[in-house]
């Protein structure tokens, strides 16, 4: 993250004292720390210590900062700084909490030096070594073993690890495997894509839920709206930050508080609007649930597929209709909506009379549950490559025993967020 203070980079060889003082001393520090909450437990765990940067009354950009460090080969002695004072306005205030330093990746190319002076810097103000979270970059060391060894050294000595800033750019769940973190955190812009589109919240929701099974926590950062914190509470991540519950500021016990109240009312919001969700999605499914019975017992009485669509085809998300017989294969051609836009384009694949669908889910389970409507799992679809939720049910018309299907596109309804039961 671009405004956070950064742990000692030890590439550069410190030269000019009189120049790192100059540095130091021309600007005024602050440590600020940021609450993460887990919305599980509805209390604060952990803060993320981060810097503020003023010279003479005017807001200097941490960034800007390291980079003139940099340039005067100071940047261990301005890391060494920070580290000092965000620990002693940590351990003065003494909260049972993680505290989360972000680690410079230059730091993990002397990985022992760095890990025992930080070791020896928390045990001098009574911090143990578990209730520091030290957050790296997976991405940034250009030393992979370097990494690795830097990693292995600081859980030994007793440090946990996060993952920052996962899920852009070269992000990768082979080396994330291989790190092993206690926590990873989530870039803000996963959160941010899923706010606007019902894709990228399934890919958000998919990546949490890897990432959980595969052993490590999951924390959304960058939550500064009801909607953004609704969707990081549904999505069952473990951890959250962000102005939505707390802006960075000075320890206190008000902060805490201030930022569990605001869970607490976020969670209170949250839930009600969920319940309000789940009461429409249950009258679209009872609402489906009939007209698909209504259509079924005209289609027993002989009436033909078209005549009988019609109802069906004006609910909301519902594309095609089309019939097969017992063996799969499909009879005529399907029934769609005004607004299929895959009639409407070339595609070899659209005309189906006559394919046989006998090895789809929905088929065999008409076949193994004829009294049930049943709905597949969402795949996509070869008529107009679109997610599709297939809903199919058995019948016995005048010309035989029959499949009856129902094309749904799950993105058209509730913004994407309607999810089928096994049957209806």
């Amino acid at each position: 993250m671009s405004n956070l203070a950064r742990l000692g980079t030890h590439r550069h060889a410190f030269c000019q004292h009189g120049h790192s003082q100059r540095l130091i001393h021309s600007h005024q520090f602050k440590s600020v720390y940021q609450p993460i909450l887990s919305p599980t437990h509805q209390k604060l765990v952990g803060y993320e210590a981060l810097v503020r940067v003023s010279r003479d009354h005017q807001t200097v950009s941490p960034v800007a900062l390291f980079e003139r460090a940099a340039q005067l080969n100071q940047t261990p002695e301005l890391d060494r700084h920070l580290l000092d004072l965000h620990l002693d306005n940590f351990s003065v205030h003494s909260h049972p909490a993680w505290l989360f330093l972000n680690i410079n990746p230059g730091t993990c190319e002397h990985p022992e030096d760095a890990l025992q002076r930080l070791a020896e810097r928390c045990t001098l103000r009574g911090i143990q070594p578990e209730q520091v979270v030290l957050e790296l970059i997976e991405t940034a060391s250009g030393d992979h073993q370097a990494l690795m060894t830097f990693i292995h050294n600081a859980k030994m000595l007793g440090f946990n690890i996060a993952i920052d800033d996962f899920g852009v750019g070269d992000s990768n769940f082979e080396r994330l495997w291989r790190i092993n973190p206690m926590i990873v955190k989530l870039d803000r812009s996963l959160l941010v894509n899923a706010e606007h589109n019902c894709r990228a919240r399934l890919l958000l929701e998919s990546l949490i839920r890897m990432i959980r099974e595969s052993g490590s926590l999951v924390l959304l950062e960058g939550v500064e709206s009801d909607d953004q914190a609704r969707i990081a509470i549904e999505t069952e991540v473990d951890l959250l930050q962000g102005y939505c519950f707390a802006r960075p500021s000075a320890l206190s016990n008000l902060l805490a508080g201030q930022a569990e109240a605001e869970l607490e009312v976020v969670i209170h919001r949250s839930r009600k609007v969920s319940l309000e969700d789940v009461q429409s999605r249950e009258n679209y499914l009872r609402q489906l649930q009939l007209v698909i019975r209504k259509a079924c017992r005209r289609l027993v009485q002989g009436e033909s597929l078209p005549c009988v669509s019609d109802n069906l085809l004006a609910l909301d998300g519902i594309q095609r209709c089309f019939l097969l017989d017992h063996r799969g294969v499909q009879q005529g051609s399907l029934a769609r909506a005004r607004d299929d836009v895959g009639y409407h384009q070339f595609n070899p694949l659209y005309q189906s009379a006559g394919a046989c669908w006998k090895h789809r889910e929905y088929f065999q389970n008409a076949q193994a549950f004829p009294e049930r409507i049943n709905c597949s799992r969402p795949y996509v679809a070869l008529p107009d490559a679109k997610r599709t939720v297939t809903l199919s049910t058995a019948i016995d018309n005048p010309q035989g025993h029959r499949v009856m299907c129902v094309d749904i596109h799950p993105d058209e309804l509730f913004a994407g967020q309607m999810t089928f039961p096994a049957t209806l």
